[in-house]
């Protein structure tokens, strides 16, 4: 059995570390050259930024005969192919990582030097430690996902998100293991989220009341005004409109910038997707249809011989109505709780975000945001998808795919 097989702290190892322009062959130029010697491999990782590579092998070190000849060896490939080479000696594998593995995905628009100065030191004073750092994405955000050991998740979470608006900057924080792959369900609120209108004001302009009714919107979603008795002062102002604005108004309907990827994407990595809404089924139904999500609940406009009556039927969803819903949903799924992202951007979301495994506050209302798990303040909702660890080469390799 050789040495790395019984690992050893006290065995002997080489940190080997290339670095310089990147081109095809260098990782098996290296490992061809290493063979000579019989080393076996402990650990490899490797980084390509703008063209420059920088790879890192951890091997066993040699009979110590042969160290200086591997290193006068390794030394004159990489000077033969314009690369250089440093050798640092050391015993046994990389130092354990701490207890407590966080991803921590920071999005920035764009992410600057003092944004990344700020998290960086905010997660070692937290007495974390920064094993990785990965780009998710480089546009219509910069994302990056740093991996945290070393402290727990609650406890980075609370170290990193209060200040994280104040640094132009957007972080989530979610624990590290097998549940980031696992599958999950996603329910987003419609109003303001999966679409940028108010479905109710897109109903009182054909009514004449929309300012009257914005009014009282932007209160109840404010957390001003109870949300179940501003739903029927707003309905009420409907009365007698006829139906046939059902459709005018689902033709008025403009999703949200990223919607579409979003959605497509999820249902890819095999999610099942959802929407709550304090908003109207007669809007909610189609858009089910329209984007085939999984599940879909609002209120109705009760309509009868062909008018709105001013009122609504059947079971109202209001603030506690979004949250009984995701957990509705949840096990129609069967997924559990903890797998479960909600996204919103009302005082209406909250219980709703809280109940959820990762509640993300999408461009919201500055008391969800300060309640939620995380906030996203770029207007692009596809940005929730680096939450999930999924980057926008994967997305884009997977619709030229479909276009194939």
């Amino acid at each position: 059995m050789s040495a790395s097989q019984t690992s050893p702290s006290d065995v002997p190892t080489l940190l080997v570390k290339i670095f310089g322009k990147d081109r095809p062959g260098i990782t098996a130029g290296l490992f061809d050259t290493l063979a000579a010697y019989s080393v076996d491999v402990v650990d490899i990782e490797q980084v390509v930024t703008r063209g420059r590579m920088v790879l890192c092998a951890l091997v066993t070190a040699p009979p110590r005969a042969l160290e200086g000849d591997l290193r006068a060896t390794v030394h004159s490939w990489a000077e033969s192919i314009k690369m250089q080479a440093e050798i640092i000696s050391g015993l046994g594998d990389n130092r354990p990582r701490g207890l407590g593995r966080s991803l921590v995905t920071v999005l920035g628009h764009p992410l600057t030097a003092e944004a990344t100065a700020a998290i960086a030191a905010k997660i070692a004073k937290a007495g974390g430690n920064i094993d990785r750092i990965f780009r998710l994405a480089k546009y219509p955000v910069t994302a990056v996902e740093f991996a945290v050991s070393g402290v727990a998740t609650e406890a980075l979470r609370t170290a990193l998100v209060t200040d994280a608006a104040k640094l132009g900057v957007d972080v989530a924080v979610v624990a590290a293991g097998l549940h980031r792959r696992a599958q999950r369900l996603v329910v987003m609120d419609v109003d303001s989220t999966l679409i940028q209108d108010e479905v109710i004001e897109l109903f009182a302009a054909h009514a004449g009341c929309e300012d009257e009714v914005a009014e009282v919107t932007a209160a109840a979603m404010r957390g001003e005004l109870d949300f179940e008795q501003s739903l029927h002062a707003r309905v009420a102002l409907l009365e007698g409109l006829d139906a046939s604005v059902v459709d005018k108004v689902r033709s008025e309907v403009r999703l949200t910038p990223g919607a579409r990827t979003l959605i497509r994407t999820l249902k890819r990595l095999g999610f099942q997707v959802g929407v709550v809404s304090g908003g109207f089924t007669q809007v909610t139904d189609d858009l089910k249809d329209r984007l085939g999500l999984d599940f879909a609940q609002a209120n109705t406009l009760e309509i009868v011989d062909g008018k709105l009556t001013g009122k609504v039927t059947g079971e109202i969803v209001d603030r506690a109505g979004k949250a009984r819903l995701l957990r509705r949903f949840a096990a129609e799924a069967g997924v559990p709780l903890s797998q479960t992202v909600a996204i919103g951007d009302g005082a209406n979301d909250l219980d709703m975000l809280n109940a959820a495994g990762l509640g993300v506050a999408f461009n919201a209302k500055p008391v969800v945001r300060e309640a939620a798990h995380t906030a996203v303040n770029v207007p692009f909702l596809d940005t929730v998808l680096y939450l999930l660890g999924v980057t926008r080469e994967e997305v884009e390799a997977a619709d030229a795919h479909e276009e194939d």
